[in-house]
């Protein structure tokens, strides 16, 4: 039974573990590995993926508090927020990089996350890449009216994150020899890495241009664990002109992985994962008799 104002996860009935499935793809086989696709996807139809994974250990934290995060205007995490709100009864409020956007028609995305009754409240570019100085977050939360409110950074990333994400790789060790995902704020991969067994390696695909990942994935380890932990990697080549961009090849790619495996295929994370995935089998990187399960983190929004 959960403490009074701890909200009582179970009862959203969460499927984990999350099921394996292997894909016969001969752009694997062929080179003789084998390819899994770690369905994370369908651990609850609204709070998808490694957003479960990242939201249950701060929405116990919460301890139904109202909870403010941040995000962009077609951000993945506040969506997942505004739901994990609307289905217990926590208020929410989603902090949207772009002052700009507060005169215009809601995207699909905004629309939903408003509709879930997160309180947007639209902040300038320069405010929001200062958003974590203490001066400047306390500044935001008193004009959002929400000084009460527990704060759950951008993309989810924080310690408790991270260690919730430990799960993922705790229920694929053994599984696998390597163990790919999309990153966008690095925390998923941050805690697979510490839950995989010694023998697999991690394999993170960055959807953002910069390469400071590596950093920040350190960083959120030792803020977690106390240091480093587990074999990981990152492969910068295919985040296709940064995050939210696509590019009529990665959009065919996505298309015939679809038409192929009877499988929907997000755009922003998976597919340039998966993309990613079979340039790097074809280019020699994993051995013969090789297993690569990939995560699937997200499923494709609807426009």
């Amino acid at each position: 039974m959960s403490s009074p104002g701890v909200p009582d996860l179970t009862t959203l009935r969460p499927r984990l573990p999350s099921p394996l499935q292997e894909v016969e793809d001969e752009r694997f086989t062929r080179r003789g590995v084998r390819l899994f696709l770690k369905r994370d996807d369908l651990i609850h139809p609204d709070l998808v993926g490694n957003k479960w994974r990242k939201l249950a250990p701060n929405l116990t934290a919460a301890a139904g508090r109202p909870i403010l995060t941040f995000g962009g205007a077609y951000s993945n995490h506040l969506r997942a927020t505004a739901a994990a709100g609307r289905l217990l009864g926590i208020p929410t409020i989603g902090v949207v990089r772009g002052e700009e956007l507060a005169n215009r028609p809601l995207n699909t995305s905004l629309a939903r996350c408003a509709a879930g009754g997160m309180r947007l409240h639209f902040v300038d570019r320069p405010t929001y890449r200062r958003k974590t100085e203490p001066d400047i977050l306390a500044r935001v939360l008193r004009a959002a009216d929400a000084e009460d409110a527990y704060v759950v950074p951008e993309g989810g990333s924080n310690t408790l994150a991270v260690r919730g994400c430990r799960a993922l790789g705790e229920e694929l060790s053994g599984r696998a020899d390597v163990v790919a995902i999309a990153c966008g704020t690095g925390g998923t991969l941050a805690g697979l890495a510490a839950g995989i067994s010694p023998d697999q390696r991690a394999l993170g695909v960055p959807v953002l241009r910069g390469g400071f990942l590596t950093a920040d994935i350190r960083a959120l380890q030792h803020q977690a664990f106390g240091g480093p932990r587990g074999d990981w990697q990152l492969d910068d080549r295919f985040h296709f002109g940064g995050y939210a961009r696509t590019t009529p090849e990665l959009e065919a790619f996505a298309e015939d992985f679809e038409n192929r495996h009877g499988l929907p295929v997000e755009r922003l994370y998976v597919a340039k994962l998966l993309y990613g995935l079979v340039v790097l089998t074809d280019e020699g990187a994993f051995p013969r008799g090789s297993t690569v399960v990939a995560v699937v983190t997200g499923t494709p929004q609807e426009t």
